[in-house]
C-alpha cells in the first residue's frame, strides 16, 4: 500500500503493482504543507479521491475520513458514501474502542472499512506527538485490544502505525484480517508509506521508519535549474521545439 494524492502518480503506481492505493488525509502534511492532518477536509478528500479514482484501474482505492468527519456514527456513513461516490473501494478511519459504533455502522452500511491504531496522526496531541506508541505493558494491552475490537466490529485490514516490533507481530498473529504495517517492523501482513516521503519529495523531518526509494526531489531540482538556466541563456525554447513556418514560401504556393 502506498499513498497518493493525484491522477498521474495514480496512474503510474497502479501499473507497478501497488494492491491498495491509500488517498491519505497525510495529504495535509504532504501536498499543502500543514503541520499535521487536522486540517484537512472532506473537500480536500473528496477532490483528491476522485482524481486518484479516475487513473486506477486495478488496485482497492481507500480514502481515509478526515478529522472530525466521522464523530458519530451517522455522520461517518454520510461521508463515507461521499468518497465512495467519488471512487472509493473502501474507507479508514483512526481509533480504537472508541470508533466501533462507526465501524459497525460503516459495515452494516456495506462499506468496507480499514482500520488504524497505534500512532494516530489525527489526534496526534493527545498522543503525546509523533512518537512510538505502546512502549508500556498497559498501553501496548490497549492496542492489542483495539485492534481485536476492531476486527470482531467487521474491518477488512487494521494499520499498525509506529508501534514496537514485537507488538506488531502479537497483533498480526492474533488477527485474521492482515495487518499493514508503517514504522512497525516486517512482521506485519503488508507495509505502507507516504509516497512523497519514500521518493525523496519530503523536505523536512523524515520519520526513521521511512526508507528513499529514490531521490526525485534532487532530479527535479536539478531539472528546474536547468531550465531556468537556458532560458535565462536564450538556449530554450531552440529550434527543435518551436513551430517554423516560411511565409514567404506559404505566399508563392498560393
Amino acid at each position: 500500500m502506498l499513498t497518493c494524492y493525484d491522477y498521474h502518480t495514480a496512474k503510474i503506481m497502479d501499473s507497478c503493482g501497488a494492491d491498495i492505493i491509500l488517498v491519505g488525509d497525510s495529504l495535509g502534511m504532504a501536498v499543502y504543507g500543514q503541520p499535521t492532518t487536522q486540517g484537512v477536509t472532506m473537500a480536500d478528500m473528496l477532490r483528491h479521491t476522485k482524481a486518484v479514482s479516475l487513473a486506477v484501474k486495478n488496485a482497492l482505492v481507500t480514502a481515509d475520513l478526515p478529522y472530525k468527519a466521522y464523530s458519530a456514527p451517522k455522520e461517518a456513513v454520510a461521508n463515507a458514501k461521499k468518497l465512495v461516490k467519488a471512487g472509493a473501494g473502501a474507507v479508514k478511519l483512526e481509533g480504537g474502542a472508541e470508533v466501533i459504533p462507526q465501524v459497525k455502522a460503516l459495515v452494516r452500511a456495506h462499506i468496507p472499512v480499514m482500520g488504524h491504531v497505534g500512532l494516530m496522526p489525527q489526534s496526534v496531541a493527545e498522543g503525546g506527538g509523533f512518537k512510538v506508541q505502546g512502549r508500556d505493558a498497559q498501553s501496548a494491552r490497549k492496542i492489542i485490544d483495539d485492534a481485536l475490537a476492531l476486527q470482531q466490529a467487521g474491518v477488512f485490514a487494521v494499520v499498525l502505525e509506529c508501534i514496537p516490533v514485537k507488538l506488531a507481530k502479537k497483533i498480526t498473529e492474533k488477527l485474521r484480517v492482515p495487518t499493514i504495517g508503517i514504522g512497525a517492523g516486517k512482521y506485519c501482513g503488508g507495509q505502507v508509506l507516504v509516497c512523497h516521503d519514500m521518493l525523496g519529495l519530503n523536505t523536512g523531518f523524515t520519520p526513521k521508519f521511512v526508507k528513499k526509494f529514490a531521490d526525485v526531489g534532487k532530479v527535479m531540482e536539478n531539472a528546474f535549474k536547468t531550465y531556468a538556466k537556458q532560458v535565462k541563456g536564450g538556449r530554450f525554447p531552440d529550434k527543435k521545439h518551436s513551430f517554423n513556418i516560411d511565409y514567404d514560401k506559404n505566399s508563392q504556393n498560393r
